[in-house]
């Protein structure tokens, strides 16, 4: 990869953390009067064409998109990641975004302390002494009294155990199926597992939310193809760290537009956690793992 093109990448990742920022602002707005389910299910068709279209453009089509060499565990993905996605919407609400990603940033810790028993990698004592910062880090966020705490406080945790196994997952069948039959495939089960929650919970859209979910899913398609051309123009390892930004343009939209409140215990909280995650990932890369997605669509 040359420096050109690893800026190229760079500034594709940082547009996506943007876009898909923009669509848990959006997602919240729909959630507050809409069934989170059939929000998700009408983002998700959308997005399982947008997969289908790239696997037909893709080397070998759709043929071998739909003959994965672990076909249950790339099912088991797609429905781990739609059921993330609904978690954190239903989290955005009750929540709001600031104080959902804060605690949702700790996912890669998550992941560094379960890649020893799903995958079976040593996990070294410095690795987990950084996900024992980490914690100490969601703890200084939800600190009592602070507004965050709260019996909705478990629904980032769930969502970042759920991303944390997919990420697993993703790496598990990475060898075999490769990232654009892992792509597809958490499309095609993701939709089709929200298909049927979202028509057994059908509700029509309420008054004036068409335009904003239709802004959802194009958005969603936007942060897509950029994710994609940013691990086109770089390595994974180059741009995983930027990812963390997303933390930073969700603090910026829930503040500035959506009037959340930033609270010291969250700035805190959130840059220790950030910092822990970061050295998770430069650990991972200097032992020479397989990367592990930290970027959630």
């Amino acid at each position: 990869m040359t420096e050109a093109n690893t800026r190229k990448g760079i500034a594709f990742m940082i547009a996506a953390t943007m876009i898909f920022s923009l669509q848990d602002a959006l997602s919240r707005h729909l959630g507050e009067t809409n069934n989170v389910f059939v929000i998700v299910m009408i983002r998700y068709w959308v997005f399982a064409a947008f997969v289908v279209a790239f696997a037909m453009r893709s080397s070998g089509g759709l043929r071998r998109m739909l003959r994965p060499r672990y076909p249950l565990i790339q099912g088991l993905r797609g429905v781990l990641l739609v059921a993330e996605i609904c978690i954190m919407v239903v989290a955005f609400v009750k929540l709001g975004l600031v104080a959902t990603h804060a605690v949702f940033t700790c996912f890669p810790l998550l992941v560094a302390a379960l890649s020893g028993p799903i995958l079976g990698e040593y996990v070294g004592w410095r690795r987990w002494l950084a996900v024992a910062v980490g914690c100490v880090g969601v703890f200084v966020i939800l600190q009592p009294g602070a507004g965050v705490l709260s019996v909705w406080s478990v629904l980032p945790f769930a969502a970042a155990l759920m991303f944390a196994l997919y990420g697993l997952l993703t790496r598990f069948v990475a060898a075999e199926d490769g990232a654009e039959v892992s792509f597809f495939w958490a499309g095609i089960a993701g939709a089709a597992a929200i298909t049927v929650l979202g028509l057994w919970f059908w509700q029509p859209l309420s008054a004036g939310s068409a335009p904003w979910m239709a802004l959802l899913a194009c958005s969603g398609i936007l942060g897509h193809w950029c994710m994609i051309r940013a691990y086109d123009f770089a390595e994974a390892s180059e741009i995983q760290p930027f990812s963390f930004l997303q933390l930073v343009w969700v603090t910026i939209i829930g503040v500035a537009f959506l009037g959340e409140a930033l609270t010291p215990n969250i700035v805190i909280g959130a840059f220790i956690v950030v910092a822990a995650g970061l050295f998770t990932l430069w650990r991972a890369e200097k032992k020479g793992e397989e990367p592990t997605p930290v970027t959630r669509p």
